[in-house]
């Protein structure tokens, strides 16, 4: 398997690159905006990476302060949001979930997509750590905020298939009151040429060589989305 903390590190243009494949039919920004419009909202967004997430919220948001551990992946974010014209819109920080911090009751909606579970399951779910994150987002919510959390339920798969590993996450998820819904996120690429270099780059062999010998260019993948509305603790 890749090594995502290196991917995250040295590789943000070709990670971009390939998740600009991913939901090619628009599947995200319906179910989040279901679940808690961004209009004026104050977010907070945790593990931003190279800005996929903000993009879709910069435009309708009031403020946007987005964290990550991997400077490059900011940086790469910071390029993108300057293009679209949304940057004076967004504040971005280098900090990873247990650092970044926001004043008390300032956040109406604290999102993090893809990335909580590498801090939760290391590699197996640690429910102090979960724990620890949510208490540490609650200090900072407003009383009516949400909290929105993004995780893979499979990738290569046509219904959710979640990693054995994170299945005892998500079930504390639900224990600690949040809801849940699935999508499909599937990947759209240009070529199989394509389809199999950034699946190999990310993903690894085994999709990778499915990929070359079913000639895919569009790769199938399931996504979760977690919420709970209100401020509480734990």
């Amino acid at each position: 398997m890749p090594d995502h903390d290196a991917i995250y590190q040295s590789e943000a243009d070709r990670y971009d690159r390939l998740i600009s494949r991913e939901d090619w039919e628009g599947n995200l920004s319906v179910a989040m905006e279901k679940i808690r419009p961004a209009d004026g909202l104050d977010i907070v967004e945790l593990g931003a990476g190279t800005g996929r997430l903000t993009r879709l919220l910069a435009s309708c948001a009031r403020r946007i302060v987005a964290f990550d551990a991997a400077a490059a992946m900011l940086d790469a974010a910071h390029d993108r949001l300057a293009a679209e014209g949304t940057i004076d819109r967004v504040a971005l920080h280098v900090a990873d979930h247990r650092t970044a911090s926001v004043p008390p009751g300032s956040a109406d909606l604290i999102l993090s997509g893809w990335s909580i579970a590498y801090d939760v399951c290391r590699p197996e779910f640690e429910p102090e750590r979960l724990d620890f994150l949510l208490a540490r987002w609650n200090a900072m919510l407003r009383t009516n905020g949400t909290i929105l959390i993004i995780e893979t339920l499979g990738t290569g798969v046509t219904s959710p298939a979640p990693p054995a590993r994170l299945i005892p996450y998500y079930d504390a998820l639900t224990a600690a009151g949040f809801e849940a819904t699935s999508i499909r996120t599937d990947y759209r690429f240009a070529s199989v040429e394509e389809a199999e270099s950034l699946s190999r780059f990310f993903f690894g062999d085994t999709l990778a060589d499915r990929v070359a010998a079913e000639n895919l260019t569009t790769l199938p993948e399931c996504t979760g989305l977690w919420w709970r509305h209100g401020h509480r603790d734990g």
